[in-house]
């Protein structure tokens, strides 16, 4: 067995909360910004923020909100999103986040399957909140702003001192929802400790300021926007500057604007800083750093975009299963395409999925991962729980890596059938159970194929049902009926079968090759 180890010291991780944990800097930088919301200007303090949460939690908890309790939350990037998601954890509550793109269907499955029995919104989504609600069973819906539900101050009383005491190491905390390596969304249970462990990693390994400013425009419902962006930045006590949605030239004059230092970004947002002309009519020397994560970012883009923008690029490894960083590029680090060395406290081997057998430095294996990140399961699927973390601890990421002797990782393949998107995870086993009830489909199967723009994108081979011409645009029409938009069909293939092994699995390898 080959083990790879991290080549930080272990640290010893805070036994408290993750808004314990998060708010550590809140006392000392009680004037400061904590948050401005892009496109108003809008404050909240550090000092407003810590009121906030703990009144928040205070009014659940007088509610009888707390331990036992699942709360969702759907909204943009916001500062009442911090309030909202601390305020739950604080009260001793868990929250689940859902994406604002899915549709009713989609939600009320993540509500029923979480238990959730309330949901936080904002006016934009509250007609989506109310259907899935509706299908959930859910009665309570409150909003953030004006919008015809209860706004959620109401529920703001006397703030609670301390945290409501849970068990840190067995409370899940957060429920975000993952494909993990293979099938439908599942809840990716993470405790306080799984979480405060990974932002004490985090700040070991970065190197992020009290006086910097930080971009957020990924979404604080994933685990990379939840973490880094909403988590990590506040913990160090520095300001993030939030946007509900992006937007290039927005996104560049806020950073002119803000004197932002460290935009948190994906592959296809790099692109455009890379190739936009108007990227060129900005100040953006205050830009520190440049931070790739959700999907694989190439050195050739990288190099440009850093060449262009005048700072180091910087690019990381992990999944919402792993809290999520297992892997960054520490500063000064930088190598084309490597996604860094392993994060404090954490491990790594790399397995040949063919014979189990452990490759040698510079060969490609699935990458499986040790440390205290690794999450508590998934929410009612002891099954998934099992083919994803084995009897020794080790989580088997389902992705494909090779490392060299300096310990960089580089992602050269996915074994898991997931599509990366933007950033997110596109289930192929979800797209095919759409597909499959069409009349004219009588056998589907969905892969990824590479898109400069995206990363990925879905791509469809059907099997037409004898006597019928289902034709590509009635496919597309019904994925779009049916999910969300980031899920959408780009292009369809029909073909004579789908290839499959003996024991009935498609062999997407083989569709890959296909033109």
């Amino acid at each position: 067995m080959t083990v790879y180890k991290s080549t930080h010291p272990d640290l010893e991780f805070p036994r408290i909360g993750v808004t314990d944990y998060v708010l550590g800097q809140a006392e000392a930088m009680a004037d400061k910004a904590a948050f401005i919301e892009g496109g108003s200007g809008r404050v909240v303090t550090y000092a407003a923020l810590a009121q906030q949460i703990r009144s928040f939690a205070g009014g659940l908890a007088a509610r009888g909100v707390g331990p036992g309790t699942t709360w969702a939350i759907m909204a943009p990037n916001i500062p009442e999103y911090a309030v909202v998601f601390h305020g739950l954890a604080y009260a001793g509550a868990t929250v689940t986040t859902l994406n604002p793109t899915y549709g009713a269907a989609e939600i009320a499955f993540q509500l029923k399957d979480s238990k959730a029995t309330a949901i936080v919104t904002v006016a934009v989504f509250l007609d989506v909140a109310k259907a899935a609600a509706a299908k959930a069973g859910i009665e309570e819906i409150f909003v953030i702003g004006e919008g015809d539900a209860t706004n959620f101050t109401t529920i703001f009383g006397p703030p609670l001192t301390e945290a409501v005491a849970v068990d840190l190491e067995k409370h899940v905390v957060v429920l975000p929802y993952s494909s993990g390596t293979t099938g439908f969304p599942k809840g990716v249970m993470l405790t306080h400790a799984n979480m405060v462990a990974n932002l004490e990693q985090s700040r070991s390994h970065f190197d992020l300021q009290p006086d910097e400013v930080a971009f957020a425009v990924l979404p604080f419902f994933h685990i990379y926007g939840m973490q880094i962006l909403m988590n990590y930045v506040i913990s160090v006590g520095a300001t993030v500057v939030t946007v509900p949605r992006f937007d290039l030239v927005q996104m560049l004059e806020l950073t002119q604007t803000h004197k932002i230092t460290r935009l948190y970004l994906v592959p296809p947002i790099i692109v455009a800083l890379a190739k936009h002309p108007v990227v060129d009519k900005y100040d953006l020397s205050s830009v520190k750093e440049i931070f790739s994560g959700a999907a694989p970012l190439s050195g050739d883009l990288a190099e440009a975009a850093a060449r262009r923008i005048g700072c180091e690029i910087g690019q990381g490894y992990g999944m919402t299963e792993l809290s999520p960083v297992t892997h960054a590029i520490a500063p000064g680090e930088y190598r084309p395409a490597s996604v860094g060395t392993l994060v404090a406290n954490t491990s790594m081997r790399l397995v040949d999925a063919d014979n189990g057998n452990d490759v040698a430095t510079g060969e490609s294996g699935e990458v499986w991962i040790a440390g205290p990140q690794i999450m508590k399961g998934y929410l009612n699927n002891d099954e998934a729980t099992a083919a994803t973390i084995d009897n020794d601890g080790w989580l088997h990421t389902g992705d494909i890596g090779k490392v060299d002797a300096d310990g960089h990782l580089y992602i050269v393949d996915r074994l898991k059938e997931l599509i990366k998107y933007k950033g997110f995870q596109v289930a192929p086993a979800e797209l095919e159970a759409v597909l499959i009830n069409h009349p004219g489909v009588a056998d589907v199967a969905v892969i990824g194929v590479a898109d400069e723009e995206a990363g990925e994108v879905p791509k469809a081979f059907i099997v037409r049902a004898p006597g019928t011409e289902v034709t590509t645009e009635a496919l597309k029409a019904l994925i779009i009926e049916k999910l969300a938009k980031y899920k959408q069909l780009e292009q369809v293939a029909f073909i004579d079968a789908i290839p499959k092994s003996a024991s009935g699995k498609i062999l997407r390898r083989e569709l890959r090759d296909r033109p």
